[in-house]
């Protein structure tokens, strides 16, 4: 009766998603890098990545992906390192082996067991954001303070 199901170590799953950049493990990238649709980082970018908002798209940092910079889209995915702040419009999802160096805004938050993160989760209200922003900032500065 209880010994029959069998759960998974990992309760978060990569999504079958269409990449349409992709960074390899062996690209170190400088400057900020803005995609019209998804991208996976499995490589290094030293600089800001940002998904256009018009169009809903995910950023998927690997376990070998490094972002030094910020990072801005409506779902990313964490597996690697990343040093800079995170707004994920719609959602994020850290797994085991993430780091994040910087505050993050989210819309929905997912975190497995071991990922770390060394900065301000922030909830973001996804139908008064433009409001949210400044009440943000202020949550920033208060808990800095």
């Amino acid at each position: 009766m209880f010994g029959n199901k069998k759960y998974s170590a990992s309760p978060l799953v990569m999504h079958a998603e269409k990449f349409d950049t992709l960074i390899g493990p062996r690209c170190e990238m400088h400057g900020r890098i803005v995609a019209n649709d998804s991208l996976r980082l499995d490589g290094t970018v030293v600089g800001d990545i940002e998904a256009h908002s018009e169009v809903p798209s995910t950023v998927v940092i690997g376990e070998s992906g490094v972002v030094q910079g910020d990072v801005r889209a409506h779902r990313i995915i964490v597996a690697g390192k990343v040093t800079g702040n995170i707004h994920a419009l719609e959602r994020i999802e850290l797994h085991s082996s993430a780091l994040v160096q910087g505050d993050i805004k989210y819309g929905s938050l997912a975190v497995e067991h071991g990922a770390r993160v060394l900065g301000l989760l922030l909830q973001i209200d996804l139908h008064a954001q433009e409001n949210s922003e400044v009440e943000v900032q202020a949550a920033i500065r208060k808990a800095r303070a």
